[in-house]
């Protein structure tokens, strides 16, 4: 007898909820225990206690880099790393499921949530999020990827509809998503908070069931968001599995209402309650309370903080720091002893230790003398005297937090004054950046040689930032979002966060770089940029519909990692398509004068845009350009490729244009035959005029019907049909 079987109808109603708010709940009579789940995604938020909502309070844990900083990374196997770590602390907490990754992109940089995701582009979180669910999940527990879909800001944020059309959701807002579930196979994904064209994701058939089930074939467990549930037996019956935290006594009610009362087919609750108890089966068995290795899991989230941080600007080549014995380093600003390393709200970790940046310079045997920066002049004089300064500045904690986004990119305005008046007293200024998502560099940064941003790089960024000054790591993180010149310059800035219940996505498919490119905008520092402490060289670009190999060469003295970024830009469309967009990426490691093939592989699907009319992703044929660099304005070679491909035919009706009947072969063929032509050879009616032609080829073919004087008729019409091959 299968356990499903011996479920009553309110055990089944019981098990579509949590019994706590972090557990499922339990059937001690059939022996099914509960499984408990707790917060990510860049590491554990367990709460001591089962039924906890705060966010203080939870068990000491590795604090990684977030999401904003590992996106620029751009490093698939680090990012796996940082997973089975999370697995590993999860797996000695009790934990079965991790609550993450978070991958939604970064449609505007005001989202208050953008540091918990990786990119504003859906390749590269695609496939850093199949690394970290790949990572979590080696471990023997679950990972939960969130928040389906497109769930792109704060404000309004459990009732908002993101109105946005489907060739967008498909090229843009879905894709990273699918990559994860069908590669990774996740255990769980959570539903957004937000409506999707107006229906809340929670009780959306076509995104939880029509896509997710049906075309991704997803088998595992569809959760809530914490509160997203409006309609229990909606939800159900769209596909939602688990509703969380549980609305005990009114959501079990009303489905065992629902199914007694003939509303709700009991199979359909079946098919929820065998995904739950798969769950269970999956979850570790009799987990006790271990240890993970505190001291390796600092020494990765180091490492993984130095790998991640971005290189802007390095004038004069200021960086590496190689001062004298004697020569004072002025280390300014509050966030070098009181550093800011994550971002609030359910994230939150409670970090098993902090580096401060202050001390891990002196660590390093820097001569280092500290200014806090409130006392501009104090600040000023220790610049004075300094051989070098390095100036800490980023958002304060309030500015970016889940549950409200930001109003304006800029830093607080009394930390770039700041600024201009350290670079007038030494000209040697390093800015160190901490903050989770963009900010507005101008018109500060043009009085800086050398910028690194670290974004919040987890409890260990304060060592990271020490060996990247010194020299002892090499930065090798790529901007995985555009930093605009201006807030106004943003492609979503008219449409965020909307008015009355919707925000509109116009920009459509022109999202992070896509827009800039789009409309030939300047931007501060473009999509993949990033410096090194070394210099590379691409050559040899050798290109094919489905491959492409180039080689890129170490031209500089030290150890170095660069980021080798593929970009296409498809040919003259029907459609509208983007300047370029990214397609492959690696990541390579070379020695000084080292040279290494890189080979990307591209499909059909890399080419190929999505047609809501066809339904289908579409491949026109043509001439491609493919071009490798170092960021998207950065693109150092280039080849045109031909894509074979069969013409892209309208579907040939009576409700088919006269231009498009005209623009296929044989349906031009049919439709002249069927006209007929005078003497002289020339077309009748209005094939053989021009200027009408000009006027009326828009019309559909049974409204020119109407038209006298034409020559095209009822009769016409069914003979041009007829006349298609069949």
């Amino acid at each position: 007898m299968t356990l499903l079987s011996q479920l009553t109808l309110e055990e089944k109603a019981a098990l579509c909820l949590g019994s706590t708010f972090w557990h499922t709940t339990p059937i001690p009579r059939l022996g099914l225990p509960e499984v408990m789940v707790a917060d990510g995604p860049h590491g554990l938020r367990r709460q001591p206690e089962g039924n906890q909502a705060s966010i203080s309070g939870s068990l000491p844990a590795t604090c990684f880099p977030t999401a904003s900083a590992l996106g620029s990374s751009w490093d698939p196997d680090l990012v796996r790393r940082v997973g089975e770590a999370i697995g590993a602390e999860a797996r000695a907490q009790g934990v079965s499921v991790v609550l993450g990754p978070g991958v939604n992109i970064k449609r505007s940089p005001l989202c208050g949530r953008n540091f918990e995701y990786f990119a504003e582009d859906p390749l590269l979180t695609g496939v850093l999020g199949e690394a970290y669910v790949e990572g979590i999940q080696s471990q023997g527990v679950g990972a939960c990827v969130k928040h389906f879909a497109a769930n792109n800001q704060e404000t309004d944020r459990l009732r908002v509809s993101a109105d946005v059309d489907e060739r967008t959701l498909r090229e843009i807002y879905l894709p990273h998503f699918e990559r994860i579930v069908t590669r990774a196979r996740p255990w769980m994904v959570m539903c957004a908070y937000n409506r999707v064209n107006g229906v809340h994701a929670s009780q959306n058939p076509w995104l939880l069931t029509d896509v997710l089930r049906d075309e991704w074939k997803f088998d595992g467990v569809v959760v809530s968001d914490w509160g997203a549930v409006h309609d229990r037996v909606a939800a159900l019956h769209a596909g939602l599995d688990l509703e969380m935290p549980p609305n005990l006594g009114v959501s079990d009610t009303a489905l065992v209402a629902a199914v007694r009362e003939g509303h709700l087919d009991e199979a359909v609750l079946d098919r929820a309650v065998e995904r739950v108890l798969r769950l269970v089966e999956r979850a570790p068995k009799d987990v006790q309370p271990a240890e993970f290795d505190v001291a390796a899991h600092h020494a990765l989230a180091r490492e993984v903080a130095a790998d991640c941080a971005v290189l802007l600007k390095n004038d004069g080549g200021l960086l590496p720091l190689q001062p004298a014995y004697d020569d004072i380093v002025a280390v300014i600003g509050e966030f070098a002893r009181d550093p800011r390393f994550q971002g609030a709200g359910s994230s939150q970790v409670n970090p098993t230790r902090v580096d401060i940046p202050l001390d891990e310079l002196r660590a390093a045997g820097l001569r280092v003398e500290f200014a806090a920066g409130d006392d501009p002049a104090e600040a000023v004089a220790l610049a004075r005297r300094a051989s070098t300064v390095v100036l800490f500045l980023g958002l304060a904690a309030g500015d970016e937090s889940e549950g409200a986004d930001r109003e304006h990119l800029d830093l607080p305005a009394a930390q770039t004054a700041l600024v201009e008046q350290l670079a007038a007293a030494n000209p040697r200024l390093v800015v160190v950046l901490s903050n989770g998502s963009a900010v507005r560099m101008t018109p500060w940064d043009k009085h800086v040689p050398a910028i690194l941003e670290t974004w919040l790089s987890g409890q260990a960024a304060g060592g990271a930032v020490a060996d990247l000054l010194l020299g002892a790591s090499n930065p090798s993180g790529r901007l995985a979002e555009t930093l605009p010149l201006r807030l106004q310059d943003v492609p979503s800035y008219l449409n965020f966060p909307g008015e009355q219940g919707h925000v509109r996505y116009g920009e459509g498919v022109f999202v992070g770089y896509r827009g800039y490119d789009a409309v030939g905008r300047e931007v501060s520092y473009p999509f993949g940029h990033g410096l090194s402490y070394t210099t590379f060289e691409y050559r040899d670009l050798v290109a094919g519909p489905g491959i492409a190999t180039v080689t890129v060469i170490n031209t500089g003295d030290r150890r170095g990692k660069e980021v080798v970024q593929l970009y296409i830009a498809a040919p003259s469309s029907r459609v509208a398509r983007p300047v370029r967009e990214l397609k492959a990426f690696t990541k390579v490691d070379l020695a000084p004068g080292e040279a290494t093939i890189v080979t990307f592989v591209l499909d059909e699907r890399d080419l190929s845009y999505w047609s809501p009319a066809d339904r289908r992703w579409i491949l026109e044929g043509g001439t491609i350009e493919i071009s490798v660099g170092a960021s998207s304005r950065d693109l150092r070679v280039t080849a045109t490729v031909d894509v074979p491909a069969p013409p892209i035919r309208a579907a040939l009706d009576t409700d088919a244009t006269l231009r498009e009947w005209l623009a296929d072969p044989e349906g031009s063929a049919a439709l002249r035959q069927a006209v007929g032509a005078g003497p002289d050879g020339t077309p009748n009616g209005i094939l053989g005029d021009a200027d009408t032609l000009t006027v009326l080829g828009d019309f559909p073919l049974r409204v020119l019907t109407v038209f006298p004087g034409l020559g095209i008729d009822r009769s016409v019409l069914d003979k041009a049909t007829a006349g298609l091959p069949s």
